[in-house]
């Protein structure tokens, strides 16, 4: 029994031409509407089909007759009528179709139909997507056919089709050019601490010469940026990946040792910046005058070169002025950006991402939030974040989207003066961000907004709730690690019928407390966490994932490469799992959790009961961490960090029992801070917490 993802008239000709010489039956869905071609083909009188309806009552009738019919030798090949979904969703049947089909019992091959149309980037031709990808997985048989399973292989086989699209073997800087060119005078950024704006025919010409500029600077293969979102910040990435170089976007919020570290690792010589934010970041430790790249200084100097080059790049097209400018084509597995983790859980590591790392997530992000031309995007997280480089660097310059860029997340007022001035589409935060907005924000300036996407932590149920009675606007949680480049799942609206009259089962894309359907191209599998052994995608385990947004490994440490990538999959070190219908649930990372008389504790459920318990859940800061400390007589013990002055733990426990809270769960003590240590991106400090549980 084949059971596809998706299937249009041309797709069910080429699997007729699949399995030429074999009796083929069709399966259809009474409740199903089917485009006028495909319904003109199965009723042709040479066509067989089986009818069938999701009820329990016909149940073992259809499983007698699929049986039949495959001792027969027969094919049998479920066609999916018409569905609401959104573009990119891997899933466009509706699960109870697909429960039903399992349940019969006969053997099941999966079957994922890629469009690379649908899931293209702005630069891609015709000719490099007009085709159809059918990847079938592995047939399921006996106990092994069971609704986990198929999702599992066809989310496999859809990495499969999509790890061979040609795009993700092209050259960033090739990829950046072109979309430069399509949307030079359409697109722009707009700096939101001045309001000045820069369209990207010029910024391509400012890039150009800036490149040329750095590589007479350094010989070294990497160059350090050091500044905030903003135009300059978007010109001295494009400026080093435009001369052959690796941009490292260095995190200037970090303390001493950690950026020593970054740097040391990285060997870059030569920093790019800008003489006020110098002057800001005064505690940030310098490199000698001689190694910075002060971004005011050199531009001055080079305006009569920008502007030959700004008639120049209008001119040529994009190929020769790729050979002129001596841009590669191809990437494919390279090095293109190097990013370091934030250091919550230890030393920061050096990530390597890949031109094919990049490309594929700007494609299969943006594919899902189906941005449109005249939507702008706030771009205000750090570049040294992995969201903040590929969603508010890459991806607007590839897909042409107006960025409004401003140098912090953390100052909601202005932000949310920004997105009424510009009309914002996108907004991108973290939880810890969002309260800023609760607090500083008023319901009209938002009104604009489509999308209000969070990642990074936890999203409070509370918090989410709050935030969508006060604005009207859903939050919608996504997944990533800096290692996927970085997303990898992501909630989204669901869409709506066309009128009352629309009778298509509506596909949902978002669900309360997951974080999303996987994008396209991402497989997941799950395992126990202490063997590695595999489980059901249905059941709690270690998450892994699989595509070609995983990246390259980390720079210089193949033993930690290895501990975390094995034949092609990554070990995010998150727990979780997903559901029935697709949506993957974070449980926890496993450095979260504690054992405790053998039983694993999940710090954020226990955060969560706590704030809730407190009431310190919606517009508050974060006000208190879990942090796990070694105990003699139960391995581990929990202790609260706490930014609320005069807490009792006694008072607490009793609280926290009368809400069903199991005894080991509770915190043994309690310890009070001036505030809860957090990194620049918003996400816990867990170093940070446990140097201050150790007083240090």
């Amino acid at each position: 029994m084949v059971i596809p993802n998706r299937l249009r008239f041309e797709e069910l000709l080429h699997l007729e031409q699949r399995f030429a010489g074999r009796r083929l039956i069709y399966l259809i869905e009474r409740s199903l509407d089917y485009d006028p071609l495909l319904q003109a083909h199965l009723e042709k009188e040479d066509v067989q089909a089986i009818e069938f309806s999701c009820d329990d009552g016909v149940r073992e009738a259809f499983k007698r007759q699929i049986h039949h019919s495959i001792d027969d030798g027969d094919v049998l090949i479920f066609v999916p009528g018409e569905s609401l979904i959104r573009p990119g969703q891997n899933h466009t049947v509706p699960t109870r179709i697909v429960q039903f089909l399992i349940g019969a019992g006969a053997p099941v091959l999966p079957l994922h139909v890629e469009r690379p149309s649908e899931t293209a980037l702005s630069i891609e031709s015709v000719r490099e997507t007009d085709h159809i990808v059918l990847s079938f997985a592995k047939v399921l048989e006996r106990e092994a056919v069971t609704l986990a399973n198929y999702h599992e292989r066809m989310l496999l086989a859809g990495e499969e089709a999509y790890s061979r699209r040609p795009i993700l073997k092209t050259h960033l800087a090739w990829a950046l050019l072109r979309g430069l060119k399509r949307h030079g005078v359409t697109d722009r950024i707009i700096d939101g601490n001045d309001d000045t704006d820069l369209r990207f025919d010029k910024l391509l010409a400012a890039a150009i010469v800036l490149s040329k500029h750095i590589r007479q600077e350094t010989s070294q293969p990497r160059v350090a940026i050091i500044l905030p979102p903003g135009k300059a910040g978007m010109l001295a990435n494009l400026a080093v990946i435009f001369a052959g170089k690796v941009p490292v976007n260095l995190n200037f919020t970090a303390g001493e040792k950690a950026i020593a570290s970054c740097i040391a690792q990285s060997g870059v010589d030569r920093f790019i910046t800008a003489d006020p934010f110098v002057r800001k970041m005064s505690r940030f430790p310098w490199p000698p005058t001689k190694q910075l790249i002060l971004i005011e200084r050199v531009l001055p100097k080079l305006k009569a070169r920008i502007g030959l080059w700004l008639v120049l790049s209008k001119l040529l097209p994009a190929g020769l002025l790729a050979s002129v400018l001596g841009i590669p084509r191809r990437g494919d597995h390279e090095e293109a950006v190097l990013l370091f983790t934030s250091g919550s859980s230890g030393d920061p590591k050096g990530v390597v991402l890949s031109h094919r790392n990049l490309l594929a997530n700007v494609s299969q992000f943006g594919c899902r939030i189906d941005l449109k031309s005249d939507d702008k995007v706030l771009g205000c997280l750090p570049l040294f974040h992995s969201f903040g480089c590929t969603v508010t660097l890459w991806y607007p310059i590839i897909e042409g989207v107006t960025l409004v860029t401003y140098p912090s997340p953390l100052d909601a007022g202005k932000l949310a003066e920004l997105a009424e001035r510009y009309r914002i589409s996108l907004i991108l935060a973290t939880p810890t961000f969002l309260r800023g907005y609760l607090k500083k924000a008023k319901p009209e300036q938002l009104e604009a907004v489509k999308l209000v996407i969070t990642g990074a932590e936890k999203l409070p149920a509370n918090l989410a709730q709050t935030f969508r009675e006060r604005f009207g606007k859903p939050v919608l949680e996504g997944y990533g690690l800096t290692e996927t480049s970085p997303v990898s799942n992501v909630n989204l609206p669901d869409p709506e019928p066309n009128g009352p009259d629309d009778r298509r089962p509506v596909i949902p894309n978002h669900r309360q407390g997951s974080v999303g359907h996987p994008i396209p191209g991402v497989a997941v599998r799950i395992t126990d966490p202490n063997t590695d052994e595999p489980l059901p995608l249905h059941h709690s385990g270690m998450i892994w994932l699989r595509g070609a947004n995983i990246f390259e490994g980390y720079l210089g440490q193949p033993e930690k490469t290895a501990d975390v990538i094995r034949h092609g999959w990554f070990r995010t070190g998150d727990i979780g799992r997903m559901d029935e219908d697709g949506f993957l649930y974070i449980e926890g990372r496993l450095s979260r959790f504690s054992k405790i008389g053998g039983e694993m504790v999940p710090h954020e459920t226990v955060e969560a009961a706590i704030n809730e318990t407190l009431g310190f859940d919606g517009e508050g800061e974060r006000k208190i961490a879990i942090v796990g400390v070694p105990d003699e007589q139960k391995g581990e013990a929990l202790i609260l960090l706490s930014a609320a002055p005069g807490l009792d733990v006694t008072d607490l426990r009793y609280r926290l029992l009368d809400r069903g809270l199991p005894s080991l769960w509770i915190p043994r003590s309690i310890i009070e801070v001036p505030e809860i240590p957090l990194l620049a991106s918003g996400k816990l400090d867990i170093k940070g917490c446990e140097m201050a549980v150790k007083g240090e």
